[in-house]
Protein backbone atom coordinates (compact mmCIF):
# COMPACT_ATOMS: atom_id res chain seq x y z
CA UNK A 1 0.00 0.00 0.00
CA UNK A 2 1.11 3.09 -0.85
CA UNK A 3 1.68 6.42 1.43
CA UNK A 4 -1.27 8.28 0.34
CA UNK A 5 -3.15 4.80 0.43
CA UNK A 6 -2.22 4.20 4.47
CA UNK A 7 -2.68 7.85 4.97
CA UNK A 8 -6.37 7.81 3.37
CA UNK A 9 -7.49 4.47 5.31
CA UNK A 10 -6.27 6.27 8.81
CA UNK A 11 -7.93 9.09 7.72
CA UNK A 12 -10.88 6.62 7.22
CA UNK A 13 -10.53 4.85 10.08
CA UNK A 14 -10.38 8.24 12.20
CA UNK A 15 -13.58 9.25 11.04
CA UNK A 16 -15.53 5.99 11.64
CA UNK A 17 -14.43 6.52 15.33
CA UNK A 18 -15.69 10.29 15.99
CA UNK A 19 -18.73 9.04 14.23
CA UNK A 20 -18.63 6.12 16.58
CA UNK A 21 -17.95 8.33 19.68
CA UNK A 22 -20.58 10.84 18.87
CA UNK A 23 -22.65 8.50 18.94
CA UNK A 24 -22.20 6.61 21.68
CA UNK A 25 -22.48 9.78 23.59
CA UNK A 26 -25.29 10.66 21.69
CA UNK A 27 -27.05 7.46 23.22
CA UNK A 28 -25.36 8.12 26.89
CA UNK A 29 -26.45 11.76 27.07
CA UNK A 30 -27.80 13.63 24.59
CA UNK A 31 -27.93 17.00 26.00
CA UNK A 32 -24.35 16.53 25.97
CA UNK A 33 -23.42 15.08 22.67
CA UNK A 34 -25.80 17.51 20.96
CA UNK A 35 -23.95 20.88 22.57
CA UNK A 36 -20.06 18.71 21.64
CA UNK A 37 -21.59 18.51 17.83
CA UNK A 38 -22.75 22.12 18.37
CA UNK A 39 -18.98 23.29 19.75
CA UNK A 40 -17.80 21.30 16.50
CA UNK A 41 -19.93 22.86 14.06
CA UNK A 42 -18.24 26.25 15.87
CA UNK A 43 -14.87 24.88 15.14
CA UNK A 44 -15.48 23.72 11.54
CA UNK A 45 -17.07 27.27 11.09
CA UNK A 46 -13.89 29.15 12.58
CA UNK A 47 -11.48 26.88 10.45
CA UNK A 48 -13.68 26.21 7.15
CA UNK A 49 -11.73 29.64 5.43
CA UNK A 50 -8.53 28.71 6.34
CA UNK A 51 -9.13 25.09 5.53
CA UNK A 52 -10.39 26.73 1.59
CA UNK A 53 -7.01 28.64 1.07
CA UNK A 54 -5.12 25.36 2.36
CA UNK A 55 -7.21 23.36 -0.76
CA UNK A 56 -6.95 26.25 -3.02
CA UNK A 57 -2.64 26.40 -2.41
CA UNK A 58 -2.59 22.80 -2.60
CA UNK A 59 -4.67 22.78 -6.17
CA UNK A 60 -1.94 25.68 -7.31
CA UNK A 61 0.64 23.47 -5.74
CA UNK A 62 -0.84 20.08 -7.76
CA UNK A 63 -1.49 22.06 -11.14
CA UNK A 64 1.32 24.37 -11.82
CA UNK A 65 4.07 23.75 -9.60
CA UNK A 66 6.49 21.17 -10.62
CA UNK A 67 7.45 18.04 -8.41
CA UNK A 68 10.91 18.54 -9.37
CA UNK A 69 11.36 22.40 -8.80
CA UNK A 70 9.56 21.64 -4.74
CA UNK A 71 12.42 19.37 -4.56
CA UNK A 72 15.06 22.06 -6.03
CA UNK A 73 14.18 24.40 -3.55
CA UNK A 74 13.09 22.49 -0.43
CA UNK A 75 14.46 18.57 -1.26
CA UNK A 76 17.45 16.44 0.04
CA UNK A 77 20.15 18.85 -1.89
CA UNK A 78 17.96 22.26 -0.81
CA UNK A 79 20.81 23.34 1.18
CA UNK A 80 20.72 26.58 3.15
CA UNK A 81 17.78 28.11 0.82
CA UNK A 82 15.84 24.91 2.04
CA UNK A 83 16.30 26.11 5.66
CA UNK A 84 15.31 29.39 5.15
CA UNK A 85 12.20 28.97 2.91
CA UNK A 86 11.14 26.44 5.53
CA UNK A 87 11.76 29.26 8.35
CA UNK A 88 10.45 32.42 6.99
CA UNK A 89 7.33 30.44 5.75
CA UNK A 90 6.83 29.06 9.30
CA UNK A 91 6.94 32.07 11.06
CA UNK A 92 4.39 33.77 8.14
CA UNK A 93 2.50 31.30 8.31
CA UNK A 94 -1.36 31.64 10.10
CA UNK A 95 -4.24 29.65 11.22
CA UNK A 96 -3.92 26.38 13.52
CA UNK A 97 -1.44 23.65 12.67
CA UNK A 98 -3.20 21.25 11.64
CA UNK A 99 -5.09 22.85 9.09
CA UNK A 100 -1.35 22.59 7.69
CA UNK A 101 -0.65 19.21 7.77
CA UNK A 102 -2.90 18.28 4.25
CA UNK A 103 -0.59 20.64 2.47
CA UNK A 104 2.27 19.53 4.04
CA UNK A 105 1.91 15.82 3.86
CA UNK A 106 1.56 16.91 -0.04
CA UNK A 107 4.82 18.90 0.12
CA UNK A 108 6.42 15.62 1.66
CA UNK A 109 5.19 13.62 -1.21
CA UNK A 110 6.02 15.79 -3.81
CA UNK A 111 9.83 15.28 -1.95
CA UNK A 112 10.21 18.06 0.64
CA UNK A 113 12.59 17.20 3.57
CA UNK A 114 10.80 16.26 6.99
CA UNK A 115 13.45 18.07 8.66
CA UNK A 116 12.27 21.25 6.73
CA UNK A 117 8.55 20.67 7.66
CA UNK A 118 9.47 20.36 11.58
CA UNK A 119 11.03 23.46 11.08
CA UNK A 120 8.26 25.02 9.44
CA UNK A 121 6.35 23.84 12.54
CA UNK A 122 9.04 24.95 15.20
CA UNK A 123 9.23 28.14 13.27
CA UNK A 124 5.39 28.85 13.79
CA UNK A 125 5.23 29.97 17.15
CA UNK A 126 6.98 33.01 16.06
CA UNK A 127 3.57 35.76 15.45
CA UNK A 128 4.78 38.49 13.37
CA UNK A 129 1.48 39.98 14.55
CA UNK A 130 2.02 39.31 18.48
CA UNK A 131 6.11 40.64 18.43
CA UNK A 132 5.15 44.31 19.06
CA UNK A 133 3.70 43.39 21.93
CA UNK A 134 5.86 41.08 23.19
CA UNK A 135 8.46 44.28 22.33
CA UNK A 136 5.91 46.52 24.66
CA UNK A 137 6.04 43.59 27.46
CA UNK A 138 9.56 42.12 27.77
CA UNK A 139 11.64 44.77 25.30
CA UNK A 140 13.12 44.56 22.01
CA UNK A 141 16.10 43.11 23.41
CA UNK A 142 14.72 40.41 24.99
CA UNK A 143 11.67 39.75 21.64
CA UNK A 144 14.56 39.51 19.33
CA UNK A 145 16.83 37.39 21.65
CA UNK A 146 14.05 34.62 21.71
CA UNK A 147 13.02 35.01 18.38
CA UNK A 148 16.31 34.36 17.25
CA UNK A 149 16.65 30.89 19.76
CA UNK A 150 13.00 30.63 18.10
CA UNK A 151 14.95 30.13 14.79
CA UNK A 152 17.78 28.52 15.79
CA UNK A 153 15.73 25.52 17.81
CA UNK A 154 13.84 25.01 14.92
CA UNK A 155 16.82 24.31 12.77
CA UNK A 156 18.55 22.19 15.65
CA UNK A 157 14.77 20.45 15.78
CA UNK A 158 14.97 19.71 12.20
CA UNK A 159 18.08 18.55 12.16
CA UNK A 160 17.92 15.92 15.15
CA UNK A 161 14.39 14.61 13.26
CA UNK A 162 16.74 14.11 10.21
CA UNK A 163 19.36 12.00 11.97
CA UNK A 164 16.75 10.02 13.81
CA UNK A 165 15.13 9.70 10.98
CA UNK A 166 18.01 8.41 8.95
CA UNK A 167 19.25 5.86 11.88
CA UNK A 168 15.56 3.75 11.48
Amino acid sequence: MTIKGKQKSIGHIMLLIVISLYLLAAFLNPTSAYSALISSLSVLKTVLPILLVVLFLMTFINSYIQPKKISQYLGQKSGLKGWLIAIISGVFSHGPGYVWYPMLSDLRAHGVKDSLIIAFFYARSIKVPWLPMMAGYFGITFTVILSFYILAAAVIQGMIAEKLMLTK
